[in-house]
This record gives C-alpha cells, structure tokens and sequence, in this order.
C-alpha cells in the first residue's frame, strides 16, 4: 500500500487549520454548512452532467483504489516471468496450463492459457495489446472525471460567493452585520479553490499516475510472455525485461 495520497490531503489540510489557527481565527469560520453543500454537491452534479452515469459510477469506484495505490513492483513481476521460462523450458509450454491456474493475475493468466493453446505470437501481441489498452482507457477515464471535477469547483465556488453578496446587498440597511456576511459570502470561494486543489486534481493526478504505473506491469507482462513463448533463455529474458525499468524502480518493496 502506498498512503501518498492520504498523507498529502492530511498535511494539506493540517497545513489549512494550521494558518487559520495562527492568524487567531477559528476553523469553524469556514465549515459552513450551505456553501459547502452548493460547491460540493453542484460540482459533483455538473460533473456526471458533462459526462455518463457509468462514468460516474466508474470514477468513485476507483477512490478505494486511489487511497490504496496498490501496485505490484516491477522485480515481482520479472522474477515471476522468469520463473514461467524456466518451467516452459523444463516442461514445455503445455505446462503453463497448470501454472496459470495458480496465478491470480488474470492479464497473465490469460496470456499463459493462451501460449498454452498455442495461439500464434503475433495474434497473442494483438489482443494483449487491445487488453491493455481497454485498461489504460477505463482508468484514465476516472483520472479524467475527477481532473474535470477540478476544473469545475472553482467557478461554482465563485458562483456561490455571488450569490451570497447578493444577499448581503440586500442588507445594507444594517452595517454591523455587513462584515460577518461578506467573509461568508468569500467561504464558498475558498471552497471551491480548497476542493479543486486539494481532493480532485489530486485524485485525478494519483489515478492517472497508478494507470501509467499498471500499463507498466502489463507491459512487462506483454513482453515476458511473448519471449516464454518463443522459447527465451530465462537469464537473457531477466536482463531484458530490467532494463526496460528504471533502476530506483527496481524493488520488491510493495
């Protein structure tokens, strides 16, 4: 598990509370209920709004997978590729079969039953290809939802913010009250900025950064998986495969 994610939006907003409390003000001058309501559910709406209800649904389902940012280093997986070339050699590749049920990967298990079938190497690049690309586009499509979502906050958090001076126009007649209405009307502003550049650009970044690193693995996996078949010395296909990861990236550390 990787909590960059989590320990970034705590320190940002430890950060937040932390200057309000220096300047002598109280956190509870920014939770205000109808503000907060109007940037975070109208940005939301606006969001499915330019997009599908699948979308959606797609998008924050994936926030488990944000916060997680479970990813499979990439020596893992070369060792473990190494390991099938070693047992296809040994044994043929009809013994990946048995391997494969062992595996719960399903993008290697599928290409293992597959060279076990014996599926021609280049119609077997072709569909793991298409299978990655399927991924990477599924992925990206929640990065882009959120990254959206970004973009939007702010502007409903001006909206908001007008909306508010309108009332306090409204009240000129009592110039007491005028100072605490106009810093409310600025929280719906402040909220709009704090949401877009604290949760969903975020959000959106994290996605897209775990799909880049998981066509990565899926690469890896592509390329490996062609040179079993093709009957690879195990020890050349480990070099191979390394030296198309970068060095600091090269850990078992999950």
């Amino acid at each position: 598990m990787d909590p960059a994610t989590l320990i970034g939006i705590a320190v940002a907003f430890g950060a937040l509370f932390a200057m309000i409390t220096l300047e002598g003000s109280s956190i509870t001058a920014i939770l205000l209920p109808a503000p907060m309501i109007l940037v975070f559910g109208a940005t939301i709406a606006v969001g499915l709004a330019g997009g599908t209800i699948k979308d959606f649904l797609s998008a924050f389902k994936s926030l488990p997978r944000a916060f997680r940012g479970k990813t499979t280093p990439p020596q893992l997986v070369i060792d473990q590729i190494v390991g099938l070339a070693e047992k296809a050699r040994s044994a043929g590749l009809l013994s990946l079969e048995q391997e494969a049920d062992a595996i719960d990967d399903p993008f290697l298990r599928g290409a293992l039953q597959n060279i076990a079938d014996g599926t021609d190497g280049d119609e077997l690049r072709v569909l793991l290809e298409d299978e990655m690309a399927t991924t990477a586009k599924s992925d990206r499509n929640a990065a882009k939802f959120f990254t959206t979502l970004g973009g939007y906050a702010p502007t409903v958090g001006i909206v908001g913010t007008v909306v508010s001076l309108t009332h306090v126009l409204e009240n000129l007649d009592s110039p007491d009250t005028l100072g605490p209405m106009i810093a409310a009307a600025f929280v719906a502003t402040l909220w709009g900025l704090l949401s877009a550049n604290f949760l969903w650009l975020p959000l959106g970044a994290r996605l897209k950064r775990l799909s880049d690193l998981e066509v990565d693995r899926m690469t890896l996996v592509l390329e490996g998986a062609l040179a079993v078949q093709a009957g690879s010395q195990p020890r050349l296909l480990g070099e191979r495969l390394r030296a198309m990861v970068p060095a600091q990236a090269l850990s078992k550390a999950a």
